[in-house]
C-alpha cells in the first residue's frame, strides 16, 4: 500500500458517488453514506487491534515467563502494528466518507511515512524471529541470543525500516489529478505526480520486492532447513530418553510453527494489495473507476490492516500457556506470584 492508491480509490468514490458540494465553499465536504459502513469496518479494525496489541504488550512486560526472545521480538512487532492502527488506519477510513484529503502537506508526508514503516516493522521481524528458530533448532549448540543482543536486532529493524520509508515522505506530496470520465478534478496525496509511467513502476515494484518478495524468500530459506531438520529429527530423535531436552525440542517445534503462521497470515494479508498496487502502477494514467476495482481496493486495504490485529489471537488460539496468560491480562485480573513468577522450560524456549 502507498500514498499513491488514494489518487485511485478517491477517483473511485468520486466517480461512483457523483458527490458535488453544492455551496461551493472551499472547507465543505460532502459525506459518502455507503462510506459510513466501510469506516465502521475500519473502527471494528482499530478497536480489535488496540485491545490485542495492547494485552500482548502487557503480557510480556507483566508476565516474567513471558519475558523471552521470541517475544521481544513479538512485543516490537505489536508496536509496529499499533503505529500503523492508530495514525494510518483513521486516515484510510477518512477517505471513504469524503471527497477531499484532510490532512495536508504534513499529513501528506507523515502518514506514508509511518505506514511504509510499519510494514516493514512487520516483515522484517518476521525473518529475524525465522532467523532465530532455525538457530534453536537447527543449531542449538550455538548457544542462545542475550536479550541485549536482541534488543540491539529489534532497534536495528526499526532503523532500517525508517532508513527504507524516508523517500515516501520526501517526495509525497499533494497533488491536482483528473478523471478521465468526468473531466473533475480533486486533490489528493501522492508519491508522484500524475506524469510519466517509468516512476509509478519502478515504486511499486521497488516495493513489492523490498517488503515482500525478498523477506519472505529469505523465510522460506530459514524454513526449508528447519525442516530439513525436524525430519532428520523424528527419523532419529536426539533427545530419546532424555526428557527435559525431549520437552525443549518440542516447545521449540511448536513456536517454530506459530512463527510460520504469523509469515503465511503476513504474506495472505499483504499479497493482494501490493498485486492492485502493481496493477494500478503498470497501468497508469488510466483510472480504473470500475464498482469491480472499488470493491477489489477497499477489500484488499481492509485485508492490509487486519493483519494488525490478528497476531495476538493467532498466538492465543495457538497456544494454551499464552492464552491463559494472554486472558488474564486481558481481564486486568493479577496473576497469583508463584504464576507469575514461574520460568518452565517451555515458556522459557518460546510463547507457547
Amino acid at each position: 500500500m502507498s500514498a499513491e492508491e488514494s489518487y485511485e480509490d478517491s477517483g473511485d468514490a468520486n466517480a461512483s458517488t457523483g458527490l458535488v458540494d453544492p455551496t461551493g465553499g472551499e472547507h465543505q465536504y460532502n459525506i459518502w453514506l455507503p462510506g459510513v459502513g466501510i469506516a465502521a469496518v475500519y473502527g471494528l479494525i482499530i478497536a480489535v487491534g488496540l485491545v490485542g496489541n495492547v494485552t500482548l504488550l502487557k503480557t510480556c512486560v507483566m508476565v516474567k515467563s513471558m519475558r523471552t526472545v521470541p517475544n521481544l521480538f513479538l512485543s516490537s512487532l505489536a508496536v509496529g502494528d499499533l503505529l500503523l492502527l492508530v495514525t494510518c488506519a483513521p486516515v484510510d477510513a477518512s477517505r471513504y466518507l469524503v471527497d477531499e484529503w484532510l490532512f495536508g502537506r504534513v499529513g501528506c508526508k507523515l502518514i506514508p511515512f509511518i505506514q511504509l514503516t510499519s510494514v516493514g516493522v512487520s516483515v522484517f521481524t518476521l525473518t529475524a524471529l525465522s532467523a532465530d528458530r532455525y538457530k534453536a533448532i537447527v543449531t542449538p549448540l550455538d548457544g542462545h541470543s542475550e536479550p541485549l543482543g536482541v534488543c540491539l536486532r529489534a532497534g536495528s529493524i526499526w532503523l532500517l525500516s525508517v532508513t527504507l520509508a524516508v523517500p515516501e515522505a520526501v517526495f509525497s506530496d499533494l497533488h491536482t489529478f483528473t478523471t478521465s470520465h468526468s473531466n473533475e478534478t480533486f486533490v489528493t496525496c501522492a508519491p508522484y505526480p500524475h506524469a510519466g509511467a517509468l516512476h509509478p513502476r519502478i515504486h511499486a515494484t521497488a516495493s513489492f520486492l523490498a517488503f515482500y518478495v525478498v523477506p519472505l524468500f529469505v523465510i522460506s530459506v530459514y524454513y526449508c532447513f528447519i525442516a530439513r531438520s525436524l525430519v532428520r529429527s523424528s527419523a532419529d530423535p536426539p533427545t530419546e530418553g532424555r526428557p527435559r531436552l525431549q520437552k525443549q525440542f518440542k516447545a521449540r517445534q511448536r513456536l517454530a510453527r506459530s512463527v510460520l503462521v504469523l509469515v503465511g497470515l503476513f504474506a495472505v494479508c499483504w499479497l493482494p494489495s501490493h498485486v492492485l498496487y502493481l496493477y494500478r502502477c503498470y497501468r497508469y494514467g488510466r483510472v480504473d473507476t470500475s464498482l469491480g476495482h472499488f470493491a477489489a481496493s477497499v477489500c484488499a486495504r481492509v485485508l492490509a490492516f487486519t493483519n494488525s490485529c490478528v497476531n495476538p489471537f493467532a498466538l492465543c488460539l495457538m497456544s494454551k500457556s499464552f492464552r491463559r496468560h494472554f486472558r488474564q491480562q486481558l481481564l486486568c485480573c493479577a496473576a497469583p506470584g508463584p504464576l507469575r513468577s514461574q520460568n518452565s522450560v517451555s515458556t522459557n524456549l518460546s510463547t507457547v
